[in-house]
């Protein structure tokens, strides 16, 4: 070998050696990996704290409730995400094996409410089942509630999600159950069975495509959640908020921490910043409200004292839930 190639050869074994050991060196990136049915427009800004709190790289995959369970369940061997962020407590607590007993470092200051007494639901949240219209498709109509929507003139253009795959979706087939029957009673499914005639063989797959198709004017109204309709409101879009005058049902949404993630300590982190008294300020006037106890009501929303509520128990809720979607299925399969 010649001077040149020995030079060469020399400089490309210390290039490797030199990779090889900054790479036994390096510090393997803080992470958290989250699957998320909400909006990412709500999310930004919680996720930009977070990593800057903490130093810990947040990857969030959007994910429909009904989905993200059941990658959750196919994935229990091994967990490719650490913590479930936001879906309602009633579609998770029937699968609460796959999620970690966790107590959050702020329960203390939780409503009782919504305060964990299940050991891996840790509510995040309190976000009420209500309607959104498109003001401009109204032409001046006045939209109150469920009744309304068994007009004609509504028939194809109501966005409803299915409640398989979007918790929000089932929330609303629970208050509608309630708020026109009293409960699972066959006027209730009467009900279901007439709206279900409304949607025209319309079901969308995920909770975010309902807001956005009223924003956008494909459907006049849309059964959704306060801080979808909040959201559509700050993009700009000609909806308002519909708080159904049967009633409006209120509960806590949850994040929980996946059994067997790879990343336990930051999940925990995780939970411990979300209900902090400073995101929970943030979310208290972004279109959810906090669950604790120590922050005034939120200014943005409508007060509860204002709206009727439904008092449904979220036990029996999360029991009945793939009984009344089954029923639901099978009444909306013969709707068209």
């Amino acid at each position: 070998m010649n001077r040149s190639g020995r030079i060469c050869s020399i400089f490309l074994m210390t290039l490797a050696v030199c990779v090889l050991f900054s790479g036994c060196n390096r510090k393997k990136a803080e992470s958290l990996v989250v699957y998320s049915p909400m909006s990412l427009e709500f999310i930004a800004p919680i996720e930009e704290m977070f990593e800057k709190a903490t130093g810990i790289d947040l990857e969030v995959i959007a994910l429909g409730t009904g989905e993200a369970l059941k990658r959750i369940e196919s994935e229990k061997n091994n967990p490719l995400a650490d913590v479930l962020w936001s879906g309602a407590v009633t579609s998770v607590k029937p699968k609460m094996e796959l999620f970690e007993n966790y107590r959050a470092a702020n329960e203390q200051y939780t409503d009782p409410r919504y305060q964990n007494v299940e050991g891996p639901l840790t509510r995040f949240d309190a976000t009420g089942s209500i309607m959104i219209a498109n003001t401009k498709l109204l032409g001046g109509k006045t939209f109150t509630g469920y009744a309304d929507l068994l007009k004609p003139e509504y028939k194809g253009k109501i966005a409803m999600a299915d409640p398989a795959a979007s918790s929000s979706a089932f929330e609303h087939l629970e208050t509608m159950l309630f708020a026109m029957g009293g409960g699972d009673t066959p006027a209730g499914w009467d009900y279901v069975t007439k709206f279900a005639a409304q949607l025209d063989g319309k079901l969308l797959d995920s909770s975010s495509k309902v807001y956005k198709g009223v924003a956008d004017g494909e459907y006049t109204v849309g059964l959704t959640f306060e801080e979808g309709g909040v959201t559509s409101i700050k993009s700009g879009a000609p909806v308002q908020l519909v708080y159904m005058v049967e009633g409006v049902t209120y509960r806590g949404d949850g994040i929980e921490i996946i059994k067997g993630c790879k990343n336990l300590e930051n999940a925990k982190k995780f939970l411990d910043f979300c209900t902090s008294r400073e995101v929970q300020s943030f979310i208290n006037e972004a279109g959810r409200r906090t669950v604790r106890t120590d922050l005034p009501p939120s200014t943005t929303l409508k007060p509860v004292a204002e709206m009727k509520i439904l008092d449904v128990d979220e036990d029996f809720a999360a029991s009945k839930k793939q009984e009344w979607i089954g029923k639901f299925k099978e009444i909306f399969a013969n709707s068209k």
